[in-house]
């Protein structure tokens, strides 16, 4: 038996155009999963969505249909300390990392519970664990709420036989990371809290969300892996 099969399974990832959610897309699909990929963006093979509008995720989640595995990958930051970020800016952090995921939660939990079950798999961070090293309140508020919103959920779903765990990366070069990652100074700062000297890619947190959402993992529920580097161990 392969443990890690997800062959013939319906996939939703959201925010997958680019980095860490193309990166899960494209594993799931070189698995032999059909995937349905979600993005506030245009682009090739994109159902466009905003997850932050409720209308529009019922309508893309009625569209696709059956739904096995769904991934809450979209998120975006405003990298703002608290005394300076606008109440807009703290809403549209809010609005996208937390309630975008519950409505895509919700609708997929819908029709799993429709079909015998699923798997759903959230992204945290590692700043839903810390206070973090750069001042990003509506950030690291929304990832602290995952991080408690996959326990809620994986109680509540559980009945239906639906797992819900999440994964937590530490800093990964993608768009969201650049202007940290692309600064020699802020960027030094990072490989001082990284123990394992070196900075998870992409595809090394495709591979945690691909494990969760197996058979290999039937039995996990409610649990937010890091995939940090060794960021939270200290």
């Amino acid at each position: 038996m392969d443990l890690f099969d997800v062959k013939g399974k319906s996939v939703v990832v959201t925010g997958a155009k680019r980095g860490i959610g193309k990166a899960t897309a494209d594993l799931f699909a070189s698995r032999g999963s059909t995937v349905a990929r979600l993005d506030v963006e245009p682009g090739e093979s994109i159902l466009q969505c905003d997850v932050a509008d409720e209308g529009a995720v019922n309508a893309a989640f009625e569209k696709i249909g059956k739904i096995d595995i769904l991934v809450n990958n979209a998120g975006i930051a405003v990298r703002k300390n608290s005394l300076n970020i606008t109440r807009e800016d703290w809403d549209k952090v809010i609005a996208v990392n937390q309630t975008g995921l519950f409505l895509c939660s919700r609708a997929a939990a819908r029709s799993m519970k429709q079909t015998g079950g699923g798997a759903i798999v959230n992204l945290a961070s590692i700043m839903g664990f810390s206070g973090g090293l750069f001042p990003n309140p509506a950030y690291q508020a929304s990832k602290g709420a995952v991080v408690n919103l996959t326990r809620a959920l994986a109680l509540e779903y559980a009945e239906f036989n639906i797992r819900v765990n999440a994964v937590a990366p530490t800093f990964v070069r993608t768009r969201l990371t650049e202007p940290v990652l692309s600064n020699p100074e802020l960027l030094q700062k990072v490989m001082q809290h990284t123990p394992l000297g070196v900075l998870p890619e992409a595809e090394d947190i495709a591979a945690a969300v691909l494990f969760l959402a197996s058979p290999a993992a039937r039995c996990i529920t409610g649990v937010t892996l890091p995939v940090d580097s060794g960021y939270l161990a200290r």
